[in-house]
């Protein structure tokens, strides 16, 4: 196969956590195309993102390079650096043709559209979320339902009538249950719908194309149309994660968010919740996370229809992942949870990537930018930081095995939230250690004996020689992995 013809459909979901998916094994919702590409290709089990928050992680698997190095490294920058380069710019400048459909987030949207850097997409369908936040025409999903006369304020019922504040604006007619828009004009379709269109037009081009599809779901709001929420009955919804008395030893940011509402009180607290209003939340979750699931596999379907698939890189993952209640949390911040940081990965491409594969192998979103280099057939820039897993996914090496460790960083990313939190986190697929810069507290997990990560092990004696092994390897880590040669050394001096 001439590898520089194989074409990408690059599908990033918003805030989905790792264990959402049928085939990993979550019975209580149903991921049948998820499952199917998982079948057809390579499904990493244990992948990890570079910052649980939007921008950091981002701007990190676009360019190969972890957020502190692409200074990009909280929400909310006016501008992207322009000495960066986005994988999807390189590859236009090797005559691929560029789509996005939905997010981007490499710079702040708040009430505008976000600034772009030269991306490298001639087709830019933006749409941060599907609120109608912005002014006229800025929001295409938007838009698009102007064209087809509806009004967003008639047919939506969420909780939230803006999302462009923080916090959020609250609905004034809202009653307690959110109820999201029809699943023929909701954003995440429309997301799939634009996606088509584009590949329809460059499918016969000879220099390839690839499709970013950037749906806003299942972040919050969690308001998926009324069918989806009845397909799932709340009775069968599992309960969040929670032992008493957890939070006793964890740091004081997890404390008060528990009692004020998750990412500083910015949602929900789960106190007096009862247990069925924390399983429809789930219910809620996983609900968006079929509608995702039902269009995903109406993409598959079209390339299959016309003879596409073999010559597709098709790569499903998420940013990052979202607390959903366990450990008392709701949606992000400064945690390093299993449920915020490992999130979804596939790689299908039947014919040249392995299929039926699934990988244990410890491995980062960061290395999804080279990976794609290797695939597509061009060399790994000299300035990325992330290791290509072309040779796992071809069969070349062992499938158990690519890194010793993952690490994640969060840097004051969210106004209002953890604001005073420089925290890195590194984990061997044992021991998970969570620094706290310039704080006197710090997070140790043993996950082979606690997986559910609660009890946190910082302060007992017997792990202290552990936790001072591990903290020397988490600097390490935050120094190796960020060595920078971005200016290119070729000479002697």
């Amino acid at each position: 196969m001439d590898k520089k013809t194989l074409n990408v459909v690059w599908f990033c979901t918003d805030q989905q956590r790792y264990d959402t998916i049928s085939c990993m094994g979550n019975q209580h919702l149903r991921t049948p195309n998820i499952d199917r590409l998982a079948e057809e290709g390579t499904m990493f089990t244990r992948a990890y993102t570079q910052c649980p928050i939007c921008t950091p992680s981002r701007a990190s698997f676009l360019t190969g390079r972890y957020p502190t190095c692409t200074r990009a490294f909280y929400n909310g920058n006016d501008s992207f650096s322009k000495d960066e380069v986005l994988i999807t710019k390189l590859l236009a400048d090797q005559g691929y043709t560029c789509g996005l459909t939905g997010k981007l987030h490499l710079t702040a949207a708040e009430g505008r559209m976000e600034k772009r850097c030269e991306d490298g997409y001639s087709l830019m369908q933006w749409s941060h979320h599907p609120h109608d936040d912005w002014p006229e025409g800025v929001n295409k999903y938007q838009a698009w339902l102007k064209e087809q006369g509806i009004d967003w304020k008639e047919v939506y019922g969420g909780r939230y009538t803006s999302m462009s504040k923080w916090p959020p604006t609250e609905n004034p007619g809202f009653h307690g249950k959110e109820v999201g828009v029809c699943p023929e004009i909701h954003q995440t379709t429309w997301c799939v719908s634009e996606a088509i269109e584009f590949i329809e037009k460059n499918k016969e081009k000879e220099k390839g194309w690839l499709i970013s599809i950037n749906p806003f779901d299942p972040h919050p709001p969690l308001d998926p149309p009324q069918e989806y929420k009845d397909r799932l009955n709340i009775d069968d919804m599992p309960l969040p994660l929670w032992k008493e008395g957890e939070l006793d030893n964890k740091p004081d940011i997890q404390k008060h968010d528990y009692i004020a509402g998750g990412q500083n009180g910015g949602t929900d607290s789960i106190i007096g919740m009862s247990d069925e209003d924390k399983r429809e939340k789930f219910r809620d979750y996983y609900a968006e996370i079929e509608l995702i699931d039902d269009q995903l596999g109406r993409l598959l379907d079209y390339l299959d229809e016309n003879g596409l698939r073999e010559n597709t890189v098709v790569v499903f993952m998420s940013d990052h992942g979202e607390m959903s209640g366990d450990h008392g949390l709701y949606w992000k911040g400064a945690y390093f949870y299993e449920a915020l940081t490992h999130v979804p990965l596939i790689f299908s491409c039947p014919g040249y990537i392995k299929e039926g594969l699934v990988s244990n192998a410890l491995v980062e979103l960061v290395d999804i930018a080279p990976t794609l280099c290797e695939l597509l057939g061009y060399e790994v820039p000299y300035y990325m930081q992330g290791k290509s897993l072309k040779k796992l996914l071809c069969g070349e090496c062992r499938p158990d095995y690519h890194k010793d460790a993952v690490y994640s960083e969060f840097y004051s990313c969210l106004v209002g939230c953890h604001d005073d939190i420089f925290a890195t986190m590194y984990f061997d697929g044992r021991f998970k250690i969570i620094n706290y810069h310039g704080k006197n507290y710090g997070e140790l997990y043993d996950l082979e004996k606690d997986p559910d990560e609660y009890d946190n092990l910082w302060q007992r004696k017997e792990y202290q020689d552990l936790k001072n092994a591990l903290i020397i390897k988490n600097f390490d880590q935050a120094i190796l992995n960020t060595r920078d040669f971005s200016m290119h050394r070729i000479y002697t001096y």
